[in-house]
């Protein structure tokens, strides 16, 4: 049964990451983040046909990162965050690795630094001797 719920998950991560692949859709998102937003209104910044733009909608639709809504006429796209925190999550697991590498960046920049320093010392002192 755990294999299983595994599997459900890593589809959706998948379809998750599928549709942030796209700078349209990830645009469309950033859009959606400030409230709902008719398909005319999402499209409105795009040099893109409403048959794309629906296009794009029903990706991040079925990867569960945005809903419509159903008032009679109107179906307002509304950001759903939900499959941002599974990926979120997912990403979580590896932070140990990037915070050592960053410390392990920091440590070369400082010594990078010290070097630097050392070395406008020494020119510094070497300048005022020669005057």
């Amino acid at each position: 049964m755990a294999r299983v719920a595994e599997t459900l998950d890593d589809d959706r991560l998948d379809a998750t990451f599928a549709a942030l692949a796209n700078s349209t859709r990830r645009a469309i998102l950033a859009h959606l983040a400030e409230g709902e937003a008719s398909v005319n209104d999402i499209a409105a910044p795009f040099d893109l046909t409403l048959p794309a733009i629906s296009k794009h909608i029903k990706v991040l639709e079925h990867a569960g990162l945005i809903t419509r809504g159903k008032r009679a006429q109107y179906r307002p796209c509304a950001l759903d965050a939900e499959p941002l925190h599974t990926v979120s999550d997912w990403a979580e697991q590896y932070r140990h690795i990037w915070e050592h590498r960053f410390d392990r960046l920091d440590d070369y920049v400082r010594t990078l630094q010290q070097n630097r320093s050392a070395h406008t010392e020494s020119r510094h002192k070497g300048q005022q001797e020669h005057d």
